[in-house]
């Protein structure tokens, strides 16, 4: 089988993980190959995503490499087993561009998410209104159906909430977010209102930095933090002007989780985080 032009973001990670376990029991590619018959190409193949491996591969690995955490393999087993194609994103492939797959395929797959947002809704807080004003905002001028195939994606990421049991969810939004009348009064007041009833689920937390906050300055970049079935295979997700970036190293997640957790000391408690939305909400 050729290799992947275009592993989704969960394809990379595998081998990724793959590539710390090999990295820290000082092992060389060229041993990994002739461990499981096969050539240092397709090692560097796989760790990069490129090709697939099964499960029985995974854990001959995993004891080449003396990795005894048996929550870690299985959870990276489990990856190997998922086919593309059996998502609901993947009837966008080729519609829309692979980051929106990835950004959806992350969420369907976290126990937990922190996002910080300091001047936008979370994707999946969005209304439809909203959405598509975004999208028609941007630059280069998106074409008419690619505008609707992005809403109808974003739209459907709600599904996360429709789960017997849902993600926890916690959104940490700065004031500038909620003041900022994108699409106009009308849409702004009806995705207030929106982020309101969202706030009311058992397991989503809404919090809010005012413009008032004198501990809390980073309110440059948007951060998903998504927590996975171990946390070994937590995932921070950024945006950037040339897209998504993921990012999974130890150093990064410990340096995200601690602005998101700086970001969430200086925010308001949820009920004052509430009452906070509603005055705005009355201002518009």
């Amino acid at each position: 089988m050729p290799p992947r032009d275009n592993p989704s973001a969960r394809q990379v990670r595998l081998g990724a993980e793959l590539r710390k376990l090999r990295e820290r029991a000082g092992k060389t590619a060229r041993e990994a190959a002739g461990l499981i018959s096969t050539d240092q190409a397709k090692i560097s193949h796989i760790e990069a995503g490129r090709v697939g491996i099964g499960e029985e591969r995974i854990r001959r690995l995993a004891t080449f490499y003396s990795c005894r955490d048996e929550a870690l393999i299985d959870a990276l087993c489990s990856i190997a087993r998922e086919h593309r194609g059996k998502g609901w994103w993947d009837a966008y492939r080729g519609v829309l561009v692979p980051g929106f797959l990835d950004i959806a395929e992350l969420e369907h797959h976290a126990v937990s998410l922190r996002a910080l947002q300091p001047v936008t809704f979370p994707g999946v807080f969005q209304t439809e209104s909203y959405a598509r004003a975004l999208f028609r905002g941007s630059s280069p001028v998106l074409p008419a159906d690619e505008v609707e195939a992005r809403v109808e994606h974003r739209m459907k990421r709600r599904v996360i909430f429709e789960r017997a049991a849902p993600p926890r969810f916690e959104v940490i939004i700065h004031e500038a977010a909620l003041r900022m009348r994108i699409g106009g009064r009308k849409v702004a007041r009806e995705q207030l209102d929106h982020l309101m009833e969202a706030s009311e689920r058992p397991y989503v937390t809404v919090r809010v930095i005012p413009f008032a906050s004198d501990d809390f300055v980073e309110v440059t970049q948007t951060v998903l933090y998504a927590g996975g079935v171990v946390r070994q295979l937590d995932t921070v997700q950024i945006d950037t002007p040339f897209g998504g970036r993921y990012l999974n190293s130890v150093a990064e997640l410990g340096s995200y989780r601690a602005l998101v957790d700086s970001a969430e000391r200086a925010s308001l408690d949820p009920l004052e985080s509430r009452r906070f939305i509603r005055d705005v909400t009355r201002e518009l």
